[in-house]
């Protein structure tokens, strides 16, 4: 089950005045499951751009409580400074980092901008992907004019927010408007050249960002800039859709980098520019030494990377998330000005809970202890899942090997999509391991609840059904992953490298004492729901699948004993 992270990154109009600043990002970090990842003031712009993730639910409060925060000690009507804004807190866009798409946070972000209105009396305008009005999808349009304008803006229809009062008051001069939205992830990143040239730099920048460059008479790089009817330049468009990119110098590493922004990383993935500015580089005589990431990205940009580089050198991407980022690292040169730590760069990485006890975590001898400890955790459950991880593992082990066997590299990608299968059906199976023994604990915590009315028996009751029923649902998950295993193996054994036929046939001995052992689980806690219907309805599924995993064990065992 992935989890499901946003950023938020809510900018606050006051960059000077550091108690306030601190009392806003304090009352952020006032929820919990809140990682405050950088606070970033500027005292010219009087603004501080702060960024923190979360799941989505910690997230919107999170926003609601910084805005409310910000509302309190920000008074607009004294505020100056250099950057465009028109409230106490300006902008406060939602990005999907992890298992939430672009829409499902333009529809966090509408639930916030309504919430802030209703709540809080602040004027919101919905914008990028939240955006109501398709003109407003610009912030542009939305913070036209800045603060300023606000009292003449509310006074026109159209141009009144999307949320909250439009009306100009002491409440609202004092806060201003918001804006809400949600856009894609922002990656910024600069690619190092081997020139000092800015002016080289520029011109590989302009080859590839979307906006281009200006249309001169005669294709001349001096001659005059080319205008349309309406006298604005006419422009080549880049080869990138979704950057934004300029060359520059940088005196600390004596050289030329191309700086850009790649604002739509779905569109262009940070692999595909770097493959397209190595493009453009080449062609005038230049190469990039290395990439240099500002900032964090999601771990998918990473993934996708090392996927993208493996299948371009014919190797398979059925290999470990660890194995996965250490190419794109390399591929990309990340480590070229200095070393790139992927736990300080990697947003899923920054934000896991350390102090969360992880069986998956430990060493084999120390799980293996903490098995054989008196703790009824973990337990059956538990080592079924690890078991069904171990068969999966086996079978991308031999998958791999075939992959990468001599001779056989015009089989490379077969093996590398078995491989893959393979990975992601192991991944599956350790995060059933613990969440078996999480699914036990719920059922200790229900005894620990009171019981003393009527009312505290009833609830008590109802929380252990509820519990009991998850933790026979938990085992039957792990017998359905279990069971995607067999094909895996079977094919490996069938036609893999034949000197790890055994492996195969050792996978398919795993996962039949996965299924098994899954199912004895399924049956003891399915003995503990009161409603029957649906207790016999998932031994029933249980006790089918352990039938088939018998009979496909036996097959896989056939095919490997023929060959050895």
């Amino acid at each position: 089950m992935k989890q499901q992270i946003i950023e938020c990154v809510p900018n606050f109009s006051e960059g000077r005045d550091m108690a306030v600043i601190k009392a806003i990002t304090d009352a952020i970090e006032s929820v919990d499951g809140i990682k405050l990842l950088d606070v970033d003031p500027g005292e010219a712009t009087n603004r501080t751009v702060v960024t923190f993730v979360g799941e989505p639910t910690a997230v919107l409060e999170a926003a609601f409580q910084g805005v409310k925060k910000a509302q309190e000690l920000i008074d607009m009507r004294q505020h100056h400074g250099a950057h465009p804004r028109m409230g106490a807190t300006d902008v406060c866009p939602l990005v999907p980092v992890s298992g939430v798409t672009l829409e499902e946070c333009a529809e966090y972000a509408r639930q916030l901008g309504k919430r802030i209105g209703e709540e809080l009396n602040i004027p919101v305008y919905a914008y990028e992907s939240a955006a109501l009005k398709p003109e407003r999808r610009n912030l542009a349009v939305c913070r036209k004019g800045e603060y300023e304008a606000l009292s003449k803006r509310f006074g026109v229809a159209e141009e009144a927010p999307d949320f909250g009062p439009s009306v100009w008051n002491d409440s609202t001069a004092k806060s201003g408007a918001t804006a809400v939205g949600a856009r894609n992830f922002l990656i910024a990143v600069n690619y190092n050249l081997n020139t000092t040239s800015t002016r080289r730099a520029n011109a590989i920048a302009f080859d590839v960002r979307e906006k281009g460059r200006p249309m001169r008479e005669g294709g001349s790089p001096v001659g005059k800039v080319m205008k349309d009817e309406k006298g604005k330049d006419i422009m080549i468009p880049g080869t990138l859709k979704g950057t934004k990119a300029i060359g520059w110098f940088i005196d600390e590493y004596g050289v030329a980098q191309v700086s850009m922004n790649i604002t739509d990383i779905t569109e262009t993935p940070l692999h595909v520019a770097f493959d397209e500015v190595c493009r453009a580089a080449a062609e005038r005589g230049i190469r990039v030494t290395g990439t240099e990431i500002v900032g964090l990205v999601p771990k998918s940009t990473l993934i996708d990377a090392g996927k993208y580089f493996s299948m371009k050198q014919q190797r398979s991407v059925g290999v470990s998330e660890s194995e996965l980022i250490k190419i794109a690292i390399k591929s990309m040169g990340l480590d070229d000005l200095k070393p790139f730590i992927a736990e300080e760069k990697i947003i899923e990485y920054l934000i896991a809970d350390s102090n969360k006890a992880s069986l998956v975590g430990m060493t084999c001898t120390g799980f293996a202890e903490e098995t054989a400890s008196e703790s009824p955790a973990p337990g059956g459950g538990s080592i079924a899942a690890y078991m069904g991880s171990l068969g999966a593992a086996l079978g991308t082990m031999v998958a791999n090997l075939s992959s990468h066997k001599a001779g056989w590299d015009a089989r490379w990608l077969e093996f590398s999509n078995w491989a893959e299968q393979g990975q992601e059906l192991m991944s599956r199976l350790l995060y059933l391991v613990d969440e078996d023994t999480e699914a036990f604990n719920r059922i200790m915590g229900v005894f620990g609840m009171p019981k003393g009315s009527d009312e505290e028996k009833a609830a008590r009751s109802k929380a252990l059904q509820e519990a009991t029923l998850y933790a026979t649902q938990i085992p039957l998950e792990t017998m359905k992953a279990s069971m995607k295993v067999f094909p895996l193996v079977k094919a490996m054994a069938a036609d893999g490298n034949p000197n790890s036929v055994s492996d195969a046939g050792v996978g398919a001995l795993a996962a039949r004492a996965a299924v098994l052992g899954a199912q004895l689980n399924v049956k003891i806690n399915a003995s503990g729901l009161k409603d029957r219907t649906i207790a016999d309805a998932l031994v029933a599924e249980a006790d089918a699948m352990a039938a088939e995993a018998c009979q496909l064990e036996t097959e896989v065992l056939a095919i490997v004993n023929s060959k050895i």
